[in-house]
Formats: C-alpha cells, structure tokens, sequence
C-alpha cells in the first residue's frame, strides 16, 4: 500500500520534476557552460576556460553597474520595507473604510511595468512633469530627476518605493496573526501603544519582516525595466544596473559567452548575501517557539 502511494505520488509530481529539470537546472547548466567559451551570436562557441571571468575583474562597467545595483538595493530595500509596514500598521488599525484604503494602496501593484514606467517619465519630466509642477507651485527649486546624473538612481528609488503594495499586503497578514491577547496583557501591565508594539508586534513581525527583506534583496538585483524602459542606463551609465547591463551584453553586443559569465556571478553574489542574511536572522528573528533560526 505504502508503495503504490509513493509511486503515485512520483507520478503527480513528475510534471514539476521534469518542469524543473528542463526550463531551470537545465538552462543554468547550459549557460555555466557557455559561460566557459567566447561566443557571439551566429557564430561557433570557443571553450575558453575561465577567461569571461578573469575579464569581468578587468571591465569597468561590470563594477560600475555592481556599483549602482548595490546602491539601489541599500537604499530601496529599507525604504520599502519602512513605507509597507507603517502603512499596513495603518490599514490594520480598525479605520473606517480600511477595506478601500488596503486597496487604494495595493492597486500600483497591478499596474504593468511598461505602464508605469511611462507614467513615471512623465512624473519625471523636468518641463511639465507633476514633480517640478508641484516644486513650482510652492517655489522650490525643481530637479532633474532621471535626467541627471547625480538624481538618477534616487529618482527610481522614490519610484519603486511606489510599488511597497506587496510588502504592505504581507505585513498585513503578519499583523493579523499576532495574538490579540498578547496586546491586553501588556494593556494590563500599564503599557502604551509604544510597549505594545515594542514588545508584542515588533518580535511576531519578524519573520514576516526576515522574508520581505530577503524577497525585496533578490528583487533588485535583478531591476531591469526602470533602465531599459525610461534611462537606457544613462545618463551616463548612471543607472546601469546589472542586469540592463548583462541584457545589453547578451543581445545588443550578442557576447553570450560572457552574458553568461555575467549571469552566474549575480547568482553567486545573491546567493552569499541570502546565506549571509539567514546567519544574521539567528539573532533578530523570533519564533513563536521562542527560538530564533
């Protein structure tokens, strides 16, 4: 009996097996071995051993879009995980008309990438952009924004700060699943609303903060669309995050062989700081078992 439950149960899963080995570890497999040759596209891969990654340590842009990536993730990670957590404390708070606030809040999310993008150059836009019509309107000075230099990159971390629907909508299911008794106890001791979230919320809520912290580390490093829709990288290689610049390397330079060295160097950088963000997690994130992970 057991044996016919298992093989049945092999047979459901083979789909996702097969989805897995075929369209994932199939594909990596094959770009760490085109990583390995110098290859252009129409012509005849050249096995080169490890020279693409010998010549990544040599190529100012790969360290330059490492450099803006990095720069755009410390900054946007925090300010998104800040903004989705007042915001779905707020929503949780028992309000009047929450159910339309958590919507209203929710909705830039389903917005299409290209579609925002379009929106926020106009937001942008240093003549008539809402931006500087608003600085005007209050006589401030205006910016540049995405068309500087110095502005670039800030400018789409006030864009993807934006899009914290998801965050919020997490944090609001983590908010919902703290005991409530725990909140009346502390009321019984004489705490405030300080004591409550101090003592009850802050512990419950992170693990829910531990995981859109690592979602939110992944999802920039991988950033595309802000520089392939609305900088093209620029101005001046100002907004040129890693994987705009692998894209251009593997499409626009057609240089497979080293797009590929590029993809598995972001793999293994992403792969560290997730290792190194779950050691770190042992001392801060608690468990309703009293253990930290």
């Amino acid at each position: 009996m057991a044996r016919s439950e298992a093989r049945w149960g092999v047979l459901f899963a083979m789909p996702a097996i097969l989805g897995f080995l075929i369209f994932t570890i199939g594909p990596m497999v094959a770009s760490f071995i085109f990583s390995l040759t110098d290859w252009t596209v129409g012509g005849t891969p050249q096995l080169i051993g490890f020279d693409n990654y010998v010549a990544l340590t040599q190529d100012p842009l790969f360290w330059k879009s490492l450099g803006v990536t990095t720069y755009y993730t410390l900054a946007a990670v925090p300010i998104a995980l800040f903004v989705g957590f007042v915001v779905a404390m707020l929503v949780n708070a028992g309000w009047r008309w929450q159910s339309m606030w958590r919507t209203i809040y929710y909705l830039p999310t389903l917005v299409p990438a290209v579609a925002s993008a379009v929106l926020w150059i106009w937001i942008f836009n240093p003549d008539s952009g809402l931006f500087n019509s608003v600085l005007r309107a209050f006589g401030l000075p205006t910016s540049n924004w995405i068309y500087s230099e110095s502005t670039a990159v800030p400018s789409l971390i006030i864009m993807s700060t934006w899009g914290f629907g998801n965050a919020m909508v997490i944090f609001l299911a983590g908010l919902q699943g703290v005991p409530r008794q725990l909140y009346e106890a502390v009321a019984l001791d004489g705490g405030n609303a300080w004591s409550k979230f101090r003592h009850v919320t802050l512990p419950f809520m992170t693990p829910v903060i531990f995981y859109n912290l690592v979602t939110g580390v992944i999802g920039t490093f991988q950033v595309f669309n802000q520089a392939y829709i609305m900088t093209s990288g620029g101005p001046n290689h100002a907004t040129l995050f890693y994987i705009y610049y692998l894209y251009t390397k593997a499409f626009t330079d057609s240089e497979m062989g080293y797009a590929s060295a590029l993809a598995w160097v972001l793999f293994l950088i992403v792969l560290v700081i997730t290792v190194l963000l779950f050691r770190n997690a042992r001392s801060w994130v608690y468990y309703e078992t009293g253990d930290t992970r």
